[in-house]
């Protein structure tokens, strides 16, 4: 392949994680689910609503994410299947239009947000998986990092668009910059707000094109006799065989921990303030911003010191300052921080919980970023796909547990804020398993 050939094929991959992030920076995090939150009333109870609903779609990608993995590697048709389901991804956010203020089913939102959620994993499976193919062991840190960072400056862009120009606030029914929603869209049925699903979907069919332009199978298509009969034979074998890869086996059951603790602050967040601090969904939108920004250039350098260091201490640096944060956000509330009682009106809240969100981002990019790395280092070559579909089950295995969690000791507690404390022990578990994560894996067989 040429250089140029090259520098497009790598372009056309970042374009994927710039195409796909709207999804979790507007409907998971930051837009869509806040709205749910004031459809809905009460924060707790939305907050359950919410974990029951992600963890059902977490399932089901825990259970087929492997599966879908060791059949692509037999059949060599990654493209095929990220066409698939991108047409979920499209078709699950487009539907988000529907949760109206006077209409809101709250069951059939939630099915649609999951037909998304399931689309926009299993395409990153196949993305993931192309990785390694882009460049030498000792380049691939830095290609992840520059392409995370891309991808957040993609939903920093998409945000910003949303803000300025859609989403309304409730009260006012103008947008950040005060003008009523672009489009003739009606602020009163919230149709700005709304509009986050179709914008997710428009936004991703269109930045899906350089992808799909400039992306090629590292392999021709193999013959599918027989490729679901193969493919459960070699993940049957993978599986049996983890326990003799200590270093790949204690990696995906450290990563489930500690990616789907992640997971939990980014699903939760823009609920939790919402709930914990009442803050509109314009202020839970800047507090985006300002998380989209540090991760994007905390992407770019954690990269770069991944190539520099390696993963493993990146990420164990990360989960630290993780961990601290998070016990920091269940500290804040109206009146007190870090247990210390505030004054009524004061500002110190709300600013705690902006700093919070700016350290999350950064620490969060580079974490997928190298997390990302690491499992490349981890997989078996010939294998690549089915090892990130292990690495897709070791994310969702407790991605349908931990909201699960959050939504059973929030509903329990009657509290927003203790409801997320799994979170910390997930993420000290993560950190734990690491040490028996060797950096460049266990030896390699040809296979």
């Amino acid at each position: 392949m040429t250089g140029e050939a090259l520098r497009k094929r790598i372009w056309g991959w970042f374009f994927f994680d710039w195409a796909s992030q709207p999804y979790n920076t507007l409907l998971i995090t930051f837009i869509f689910a806040p709205y749910v939150k004031e459809l809905i009333g009460d924060g707790a109870a939305a907050q359950s609503a919410w974990g029951f609903g992600i963890g059902a779609a977490g399932l089901c990608i825990a259970l087929l994410a492997p599966v879908l993995g060791a059949i692509s590697d037999v059949s060599g048709q990654r493209l095929r299947w990220i066409w698939g389901f991108s047409g979920l991804y499209v078709l699950g956010s487009w539907m988000l239009w529907y949760a109206a203020p006077g209409d809101f089913n709250l069951v059939l939102t939630l099915v649609f947000f999951a037909i998304g959620m399931i689309g926009m994993e299993f395409a990153t499976i196949f993305t993931n998986a192309m990785l390694p193919d882009l460049g030498s062991k000792e380049e691939i840190g830095r290609i992840s990092g520059n392409g995370w960072a891309f991808g957040y400056l993609g939903g920093l862009v998409s945000l910003v668009i949303m803000l300025a120009l859609l989403a309304e606030n409730a009260e006012t029914g103008k947008t950040l910059i005060g003008i009523d929603p672009i489009l003739g869209l009606d602020a009163g049925a919230r149709e700005g707000t709304r509009a986050v699903g179709p914008l997710t979907a428009i936004w991703y069919a269109v930045f899906m094109v350089p992808f799909f332009l400039y992306v090629r199978d590292p392999k021709p298509p193999k013959a599918p006799t027989g490729a679901l009969k193969a493919a459960l034979g070699n993940l049957r074998r993978t599986i049996r065989e983890l326990p003799r890869t200590p270093s790949l086996f204690s990696y995906l059951v450290g990563s489930l921990c500690y990616r789907d603790a992640l997971a939990g602050i980014y699903t939760f967040g823009g609920i939790y303030a919402s709930g914990v601090l009442g803050w509109s969904v314009t202020q839970i939108g800047i507090f985006g911003i300002i998380a989209i920004i540090s991760g994007a250039i905390f992407a770019m350098l954690g990269g770069r010191a991944d190539t520099y260091f390696g993963p493993k201490p990146v990420i164990m640096t990360c989960i630290g300052l993780l961990t601290a944060v998070t016990v920091v956000v269940i500290t804040i509330s109206p009146t007190s921080v870090l247990g210390l009682t505030v004054a009524e009106g004061s500002t110190l809240p709300d600013t705690a919980l902006m700093i919070v969100g700016a350290v999350i981002g950064a620490a969060g990019g580079v974490l997928q970023s190298a997390s990302r790395t690491m499992m490349v280092r981890q997989a078996r070559p010939g294998r690549m796909t089915e090892g990130f579909g292990l690495y897709a089950l070791a994310g969702k295995a407790t991605a349908f547990l931990a909201p699960t969690m959050i939504g059973v000791t929030t509903m329990i507690s009657g509290s927003q804020q203790i409801g997320i404390l799994p979170l910390v022990f997930l993420f000290a578990a993560g950190a734990l398993l690491l040490r028996w994560v060797q950096p460049d894996g266990d030896p390699k067989d040809p296979a």
